[in-house]
């Protein structure tokens, strides 16, 4: 079989980029009239927490219609992720070899899955947990009403934090599955990790011991469960 030219990869990758964009396109399209719903859903963590007579507010012009847009292709975006990552395995399966085929397979369905799980653990527990403690520590006087903007950038944000933090274990296995590391040298960097997760954790969410919290213990446990992948991977190697 005749070897595929430079120029023959690069044609074959624009086109796998534009049907990825083609799906997030058509899934944008399938949401866009649903955009005050979807940002209604989104909000419910913070309205349930805002004082009688009070609501979110829209400090710009063009904020309650561009607003529900941006969530809405963010959500495409995320709904069309495994369609995208279908469109960039087709184009490197090809060049691996069989092994390496079954264990990037596995990694590519775990990290969508644990970046999903990421974003719903946000939005059901962390969510919740910050929002009442911010609303509940509002000075007397103070009416809490959050521009949609604003709670936008801060819920996607966190979501994106969360969502990366839970990729952890697909970290830690790619570092032991390439030689980096080892699960031994990685357990000896436990304390470490623990402080790093706290200190990483205060520097990306809001400067209240909740959401930092929620963030770090999480983040550790993760890398515990990286740990016990890691092991499992050269137990089958025969090298554990």
């Amino acid at each position: 079989m005749e070897e595929a030219s430079l120029f023959d990869h690069l044609t074959e990758l624009r086109t796998r980029l534009i049907k990825s964009l083609i799906g997030i396109f058509i899934c944008f399209l399938a949401l866009v009239y649903f955009s005050n719903d979807i940002y209604e859903f989104l909000a419910e963590p913070l309205q349930k927490f805002l004082p009688m007579n009070s609501s979110m507010i829209a400090t710009e012009v063009a904020s309650p219609f561009l607003a529900p847009l941006k969530l809405t292709l963010f959500v495409s975006l995320m709904i069309s992720m495994p369609y995208f990552l279908n469109q960039l395995w087709a184009f490197i399966a090809p060049a691996l070899y069989r092994n390496e085929k079954q264990i990037s397979g596995y990694i590519m369905v775990s990290s969508v899955l644990l970046f999903y799980v990421g974003i719903a653990f946000t939005y059901f527990l962390v969510l919740p947990l910050v929002f009442g403690f911010f609303t509940s520590s509002a000075p007397e006087g103070v009416m809490v009403m959050t521009d949609i903007n604003s709670y936008l950038s801060f819920v996607l944000g966190m979501m994106f934090a969360f969502g990366l933090a839970f990729e952890i274990p697909i970290l830690i296995f790619l570092l032991v599955w390439s030689g980096i590391t080892s699960p031994e040298v990685l357990s000896e960097k436990r304390p470490y990790v623990i402080v790093a997760c706290f200190t990483v954790g205060m520097l990306i969410t809001p400067p209240d011991i909740i959401s930092q919290t929620l963030l770090a213990v999480p983040a550790w446990l993760l890398f515990e469960v990286g740990l016990i992948a890691a092991k499992v991977l050269l137990s089958k190697k025969g090298n554990y």
